[in-house]
């Protein structure tokens, strides 16, 4: 059985890194805000393929929530997390607590000058400011190699790739695939809110998505046409409150006029009281269920 350490203390982790840093070891991350499921699983699996050890941390960042977010109902699970983790290979848990991570008088972040605007930036103001400074800190702690993060979130990988390459912080960034259950939903810890009406009825967001692949492949490039079928559809459901549906360029996120191979739709929509991003490239395809 293999062994698998959890480690709290920022100090401890920091000396755990340069020990094997300093031997030659290279190291692969995957940080996670914990409540494990199959789509950080594909990240610890891809990470155990790419380093000699691997590791996972788990911390909720409060610095990423707003103002009534869902900071203290955020699902929470270690002893399953610990389970996933050692499946997947884990060498380390780092599991600081918020007080190490932000002790008494701290006062030093992150900004991003434009990626942090758009999308999710605009109905979750210092969301993104709250990201790029834990990450930050956690590249500063562990030191990896490479690091991974999915595609289902893709404004925040396209923020960490950007500030990686802005500060110069010398580690690989690799976007993984979206994960989706069996009928199309993209895995979200989140979806655990979700009653059995609105597990239901969160399947509009890949259903719009399917749509939007569909009008593309027929040959549709208008982006208020494309964006009026999806708009349609989701309106159409009634537990769905869309917050934005969106094409932009896949690197700025700057709004487009007509799609392309490269456009980003990206979808924000409220099920209930439960908040829900998902995303295509259009040029990637998307499983079409849907008919334009």
């Amino acid at each position: 059985m293999p062994e698998m350490d959890i480690i709290t203390s920022l100090k401890q982790m920091q000396e755990y890194v340069l020990k094997r840093r300093g031997a030659g070891r290279t190291i692969a991350l995957v940080p996670t805000m914990g409540f494990l499921h199959e789509g950080h699983a594909a990240l610890l699996r891809e990470g155990r393929k790419r380093a000699d050890i691997l590791i996972l941390t788990i911390f909720i960042n409060p610095t990423q929530f707003g103002i009534g977010e869902d900071l203290g109902k955020y699902p929470r699970n270690m002893e399953r997390d610990k389970v996933i983790a050692l499946d997947a290979g884990v060498d380390i848990i780092f599991a600081p607590t918020a007080s190490e991570m932000y002790p008494e008088g701290y006062q030093t972040y992150v900004n991003l000058d434009e990626l942090s605007h758009p999308l999710c930036g605009t109905g979750r103001p210092g969301h993104f400011r709250g990201v790029a400074t834990v990450v930050s800190k956690l590249f500063n702690i562990l030191q990896p190699n490479v690091a991974f993060f999915g595609e289902k979130d893709y404004q925040q990988l396209a923020i960490i790739r950007r500030l990686t390459a802005d500060l110069n912080i010398p580690v690989e960034i690799v976007g993984m695939p979206t994960v989706r259950e069996s009928d199309g939903l993209a895995m979200s810890s989140r979806n655990s809110y979700l009653s059995a009406e609105e597990r239901t009825a969160a399947l509009c967001l890949s259903r719009a998505l399917s749509l939007a692949a569909d009008c593309y492949r027929s040959g549709e490039l208008s982006v208020q046409v494309l964006r009026d079928k999806v708009m349609k559809l989701l309106d159409n459901e009634a537990y769905a409150a869309v917050e934005y549906v969106e094409l932009c360029d896949r690197e700025t996120l700057e709004s487009v006029e007509q799609a392309s191979d490269e456009t980003l739709m990206a979808l924000a929509v409220r099920i209930g009281k439960t908040r829900l991003i998902d995303n295509m490239i259009l040029g990637k395809g998307f499983p079409c269920k849907e008919r334009c």
